[in-house]
């Protein structure tokens, strides 16, 4: 546990809260709340018996973000307002994130049998954008982030000043975008939407606290990745090539899952929505199939 300040702890999830894994954050006081499960089974469990969770928040439906929640499943449960059905089906969920129930039943089998996942029950309660929880000693201002995921929330705490940016996450890989529902764009609108606010500390699911000076330059190069990943795809473009051509190469994951089917899923939505935009901007010509770099 990382104290961030009265009543605010950081719970840094397994194998340094790498995916499958994520931190998760602790609220203490009139009542014990915790922002995300997937900090790893064990650990979780531990977590409860040392502190007793009344409450547990979901930041977005991601399967590192939800891993764990079943063994919550008699506590309150918040969910996002822009949460579907769907989390309550692997199948379902699976077709949402792949796009095709075919891809979908493979993504079920895999989480499944790799992560333990369980579909999440029906919420007793949902928020939405710039809604304030109010937990006494913390005051959370729920702030949507979509892009990433359409339900995707981060969330400032008024009290200590501290801005929880969940998958707004910092990591060398930068931005994540492989589910049919991300968009690029508004992802970046998000980002600079939370960077806005007056944060003294910043804390992500995925690297340790930062400090304001810190976390400014963290953001800063978190949104010059996708510029990075632009010019990488456009570079993918001369000479000229198809989007299987592309997703061969692999310029995201450098062929480096052990699971070829995840990769090339979300490497191919990530490729495509950076084409897209080349396309729109007319860095890009599409004839046929094939991506050519505009001389």
């Amino acid at each position: 546990m990382i104290r961030l300040a009265e009543d605010l702890y950081l719970i840094e999830g397994d194998n340094q809260a790498r995916f499958p894994f994520c931190n998760a954050f602790l609220i203490t006081g009139r009542e014990t709340v915790l922002i995300d499960t997937g900090i790893g089974e064990r650990r979780l469990m531990q977590l409860d018996q040392d502190h007793r969770i009344d409450r547990v928040i979901i930041s977005h439906s991601h399967p590192d973000h939800i891993a764990g929640c079943h063994l919550l499943k008699d506590r309150h449960l918040m969910l996002p307002a822009e949460t579907g059905p769907e989390v309550h089906d692997l199948l379902e969920l699976g077709t949402r994130f792949t796009g095709t129930p075919e891809n979908g039943k493979k993504w079920a089998a895999f989480v499944k049998k790799y992560l333990n996942i369980e579909p999440l029950r029906t919420p007793d309660v949902r928020y939405g954008n710039g809604d304030i929880l109010d937990f006494g000693s913390a005051r959370l201002e729920a702030i949507r982030v979509p892009g990433h995921l359409d339900d995707h929330y981060c969330f400032f705490d008024h009290e200590s000043r501290t801005l929880l940016s969940t998958d707004v996450d910092f990591s060398s890989f930068g931005p994540w975008y492989g589910n049919p529902e991300c968009a690029i764009d508004p992802f970046i609108n998000g980002i600079q939407n939370v960077m806005a606010f007056p944060y003294d500390q910043v804390c992500s699911s995925h690297k340790p606290p930062l400090g304001k000076t810190a976390a400014k330059e963290a953001f800063d190069r978190f949104l010059g990745m996708f510029d990075t990943h632009r010019r990488m795809i456009l570079d993918l473009c001369d000479p000229p090539a198809t989007l299987e051509q592309m997703l061969s190469i692999s310029p995201f994951y450098n062929n480096k899952l052990k699971d070829t089917f995840v990769q090339n899923v979300f490497e191919k939505n990530m490729i495509s929505k950076n084409l897209e935009l080349l396309v729109k901007d007319g860095r890009v010509t599409k004839t046929d199939g094939v991506f050519q770099k505009v001389a």
